[in-house]
């Protein structure tokens, strides 16, 4: 199958280049970060590490919504939430009725978004618990060994189809390791559960998943907030695909064995003085739970000390700016 890959950031250059490199299929890239499109263009391709070693270029194809020509069986995207809605705005006129969207983006809210242009049968979620980092524009590193990484992805109806098994088999191709499954938002909320944790405390400390591991309570910490969002689900009627042990396990795993040396994803954006998904992660399962009549305090807490350091940061970049 034809692929193209909306938004060309850490994972979607992830996606992109590993179906085409390693799968050998056809995938084209659109992204509308102009820094990112110029230094593509200028060098031919991204350039590509795995573990800060063995930079190489990849020739890829990369466009504009509004230059792109193509019509893939697949669209793979990976978009901040807060531009989502403008960029599938900006490609809604690629559309096809035939095609199918992919997603495995971080956080909660961009699948009622997509719904606005692709049915149910049509649109396949996922998450991944892969490393990347994007190092600046067309500069992409892949932390962790090849295979590294693991994937679930379930179509929104819950019932698979023949397309969504070709694409679980792509993936593999990829050595995306993909698991397929019939729970969608047990699927999403598992990973939204696993950021709560990682990334928004590692972003808070400028840790590494490594070092926020090697506090002796961290179990104790993640417990919390895995037991405060597993009881806003179970009010809200959502059955995780894990068990909160499993849940607690998984951020131990993957901290101090997948990717002890990472910062998360919102550190990246934190650091480069981005707004973070902090919504659409902790404050999302606050939500959630104040809609079915339960105080997550803890997250609601984590939130707003998540959007204070964006305040401290902004401020301090604006009076440094003035002197």
């Amino acid at each position: 199958m034809k692929y193209t890959v909306i938004g060309a950031g850490a994972m979607g250059y992830r996606y992109g280049v590993l179906l085409q490199e390693v799968a050998g299929l056809d995938v084209d890239f659109i992204d509308t970060w102009q820094p990112n499109l110029d230094a593509v263009h200028r060098q031919g391709g991204v350039y590509v590490s795995r573990d800060h070693e063995n930079r190489h270029l990849v020739p890829i194809k990369m466009f504009t919504p509004e230059e792109y020509t193509g019509s893939p069986d697949v669209w793979i995207v990976f978009v901040k939430q807060m531009q989502l809605d403008e960029v599938l705005s900006r490609c809604a006129h690629l559309f096809r009725p035939e095609q199918y969207m992919f997603t495995a983006m971080n956080g909660m809210g961009h699948i009622d978004k997509m719904r606005k242009y692709f049915s149910d049968d049509r649109l396949v979620a996922g998450t991944a618990l892969v490393a990347t980092v994007l190092n600046g524009p067309g500069d992409v590193d892949f932390i962790g060994a090849p295979g590294a990484g693991t994937m679930h992805m379930v179509n929104c109806t819950e019932e698979p189809d023949d397309t969504t098994l070709a694409m679980e088999q792509d993936f593999k191709t990829a050595h995306l390791n993909p698991e397929l499954t019939r729970n969608l938002y047990g699927t999403l909320m598992a990973k939204v559960i696993f950021n709560s944790v990682v990334n928004t405390l590692c972003t808070m400390f400028s840790a590494q998943m490594g070092q926020f591991a090697s506090y002796e309570q961290s179990d104790e910490v993640t417990r919390i907030l895995v037991d405060e969002a597993y009881d806003a689900c179970e009010r809200a009627g959502i059955q995780l695909i894990n068990t909160r042990q499993e849940e607690v396990d998984s951020v131990r795993y993957v901290s101090t064995v997948g990717n002890p040396l990472h910062y998360p994803s919102m550190y990246q954006d934190f650091s480069k003085g981005r707004p973070t998904e902090v919504d659409f992660i902790n404050g999302y399962i606050a939500k959630l739970g104040r809609e079915h009549g339960y105080v997550c305090h803890v997250h609601e807490f984590v939130t707003q000390q998540m959007h204070l350091a964006e305040a401290i940061r902004d401020a301090k970049a604006r009076d440094a700016a003035k002197a």
